[in-house]
């Protein structure tokens, strides 16, 4: 029973700090939706990145599908925490094979461009503006132990 108790106190406490996290940061203005999500606490942040992927679902044929934008990171006035921020998506572009006629397929098109890849903080919401009807997900990223040794020439 008191494992019980301590896991909700436990849960209840994440709450309530969720929604303190959330305080400096604003609403999505018009026509942009705000995404949050929360990395996993580790031993060292520095030897990850996180890889912001922003992008939506649409049939798509056998060519290469993209859209174009940027991931700009922002900082939240008076609070010094950083945000990010997708302006303009263009696209979808794609190459020009020749597939056969009516063979499509709902996948997940990914924006390309600069600034999704960033480093990474477990103390910190990750918080994301883009256009509405995108959405966002992320990879982890992680550095291996081996170093390589460089030679001089």
């Amino acid at each position: 029973m008191k494992k019980y108790l301590a896991l909700i106190t436990m849960l209840f406490s994440l709450a309530a700090v969720s929604a303190e996290d959330m305080k400096p940061y604003q609403p999505a203005d018009a026509g942009f939706t705000r995404f949050v999500f929360r990395l996993p606490q580790t031993d060292n942040d520095n030897a990850r990145k996180i890889e912001v992927v922003v992008g939506k679902v649409i049939p798509v044929d056998c060519n290469r599908t993209r859209f174009v934008g940027n991931l700009e990171q922002q900082v939240v006035e008076g609070w010094g925490y950083s945000y990010y921020l997708v302006r303009q998506i263009t696209g979808p572009a794609t190459t020009l094979m020749a597939c056969p006629e009516g063979e499509k397929t709902d996948q997940f098109v990914q924006v390309r461009g600069d600034g999704f890849l960033q480093r990474y903080n477990h103390k910190l919401p990750v918080v994301v503006y883009v256009p509405e009807g995108y959405e966002v997900r992320y990879r982890i990223w992680s550095a291996g132990e081996d170093l390589q040794q460089a030679q001089p020439e």
